[in-house]
């Protein structure tokens, strides 16, 4: 059963349905409480006692109030609202430093804005380390009136888990020298995994035993109810740390139909790759197995070499033992450093019919070159040779009532690519900090070409999921090795490149994007993988710098820093 997606009409719908859209106010506190996410107890950051945090549901059109309460006592925290645009509240957007200060202690910010377009999205802590402390939740955005056609749906919110605290992360990445955290003691899947133990543990002789589950126990897996011969969507979302992932739904296939809150033109596969800042939705069709009975689903390590056990849960059937084991294994995620079969899924997405094709030109092309540095024994990650800090100051609150000077950055020209060796480490290592920034006109076209490199030490070059906040972006191509402008530009796909908000950078290779500077805001663009965005890999855009003067920011945004001062001062006359 093909699906047709008529993004045009939905559009309308949207358009149509906001004359009287609706209003989503929720109240959240956020503390941190003991939990077992794994079946081995540790802390969580917890809204309203629950974990992972409540889903959060409303209709493209809508306005949704929050009011965060910081309930933490001993730091600081915000929320991002991912693959939410933030047109005409980038104060919202909740990244710490750059649209909004951190919310104290004991105080309450009010999160207010309109979600514009229907899609799959989550929302997640975006100060320090928080979202590896399981500061994140599901966010689902319907249309008013679905094209796809479907019988029921599921979230599977995807996320990996460390024993060592957050904090303790935060130090060990910025050591001198640096103590790497290692890999995940678990994968989670809507926040329940299990360690030391697998659910197929039967299969393993003499490795992992089977897990024995309990009444209430928070590690037990949330089983997926199905109906035979009925269509069901799966929204996926990926709000991992580190751990790039495979999802496989044993004995059926996938028809992707989802990317990033975006219409693609569907495809059928076994298994998905997903990156961290990742959604897909895909289309489950159940068949009509006799007698009824119940399928692995499996969720595994790719991109970097495993050392976590699969995530798994059970897609159970109608009329199927409650009771009993599985009959066969769960499906084998695909090999790590299987690269050319990732590429190969994320060169089948395409814009589904509808949707605008990227501008013919730009107007500016910002090439990026991805290093891991050294800063005075400091391990850093870097962008262009400089590695992100940003000031205690946000951005927007600067820019806003034009304070202490900021430092724009001036565009590399294609020599920043062509006089680096990626295929080996750097030759001198050392970086620099910087908290500069990337101003763009209104208007204008913009190209960013993401080049990876080679690591600080040794032979590798890893996987590195890049996400812009307040747009989303065409997806104009990927290659291997350096990037060659005047070649590989040609090539680029013009027709129905697919527009998202995250894409992957593969070892060796580049990635280039294009997105269109509609958006007036300061935008973070950087990698998702939480430490390496700790440890610098990052850049910031400056939209519309005219605009943002004259933007009614709320003061409870930038009650820190420069802001702070000025506006204690402005009490004080």
């Amino acid at each position: 059963m093909s699906v047709i997606v008529w993004w045009l009409v939905t559009v309308v719908m949207v358009v149509a349905y906001s004359a009287s859209a609706g209003i989503v106010e929720l109240y959240w506190e956020v503390e941190y409480q003991f939990w077992f996410p794994d079946c081995k107890e540790g802390v969580v950051i917890a809204i309203n006692g629950t974990f992972p945090g409540p889903t959060i549901n409303a209709i493209a059109g809508d306005t949704v109030i929050i009011h965060v309460t910081n309930k933490l006592t001993t730091e600081g925290v915000v929320i991002h609202w991912h693959g939410i645009r933030q047109n005409g509240t980038p104060w919202s957007d909740g990244a710490a430093g750059v649209t909004q200060c951190p919310i104290n202690p004991g105080e309450t910010f009010t999160y207010n804005f309109t979600v514009d377009k229907a899609g799959t999205h989550f929302y997640h802590g975006h100060y320090g380390m928080q979202r590896s402390a399981g500061l994140y939740g599901m966010m689902v955005v319907r249309s008013p009136k679905e094209t796809l056609r479907y019988d029921g749906e599921f979230n599977l919110l995807l996320s990996d888990w460390w024993h060592l605290s957050s904090t303790a992360q935060e130090l060990s990445l910025s050591s001198r020298p640096m103590r790497w955290i290692g890999e995940p003691q678990s994968l989670l899947i809507n926040g329940r995994g299990q360690f030391n133990c697998s659910q197929a543990g039967y299969f393993n002789k003499g490795g992992l035993k089977e897990c024995k589950f309990k009444d209430k126990d928070q590690c037990a897996p949330t089983t997926l109810r199905v109906e035979p011969n009925k269509v069901y969507r799966l929204r996926i979302a990926s709000t991992t740390s580190l751990a790039s992932l495979n999802l496989a739904v044993e004995g059926h296939k996938l028809e992707v139909v989802e990317a990033d809150g975006n219409y693609i033109a569907p495809f059928t596969v076994n298994d998905i790759d997903i990156y961290s800042g990742e959604t897909y939705s895909v289309l489950l069709r159940t068949h009509n197995p006799s007698p009824p009975r119940k399928y692995w689903i499996s969720v595994g390590v790719r991109g970097r070499k495993p050392n976590t056990t699969q995530a798994l849960t059970v897609l159970h059937y109608a009329g199927a033992p409650e009771s009993g084991r599985l009959p066969f294994p769960p499906p084998v995620t695909p090999r790590w450093d299987d690269y050319n079969r990732s590429k190969t899924f994320s060169k089948k997405i395409f814009a589904a019919k509808g949707y605008p094709p990227p501008p013919e030109k730009p107007n500016k092309q910002l090439f990026l070159l991805n290093t891991q540095n050294l800063m005075e024994d400091y391990t850093k990650w870097a962008i262009n040779n400089l590695s992100l800090s940003v000031p205690a100051t946000p951005y927007i609150g600067s820019i806003r009532y034009g304070l202490k000077p900021l430092e724009y950055l001036n565009f590399p020209g294609k020599e920043i690519i062509e006089n680096y060796d990626i295929n080996n480490p750097p030759v001198n290592p050392n970086t620099t900090v910087s908290s500069g920034i990337y101003n763009l006109t209104m208007g204008i076209v913009v190209d960013v070409i993401l080049q990876n490199a080679n690591v600080l030490k040794g032979k590798g070059s890893e996987v590195h999921p890049w996400h812009l906040h307040g747009h989303d972006f065409w997806i104009l191509g990927y290659g291997e090795g350096k990037f060659q402008p005047g070649v590989d530009d040609k090539m680029y796909n013009l027709t129905n490149a697919p527009l998202k908000n995250t894409v992957a950078l593969y070892p060796y290779g580049w990635t280039a994007l294009r997105f269109v500077t509609d958006n007036p805001g300061v935008w973070f663009f950087h990698c998702h993988i939480e430490p390496h965005l700790h440890m610098g890999m990052g850049v910031v855009f400056a939209e519309g710098v005219d605009r943002i003067g004259k933007m009614n920011i709320p003061r409870e945004a930038l009650g820190c820093g420069a802001t702070r001062e000025m506006f204690m001062n402005q009490g004080r006359h």
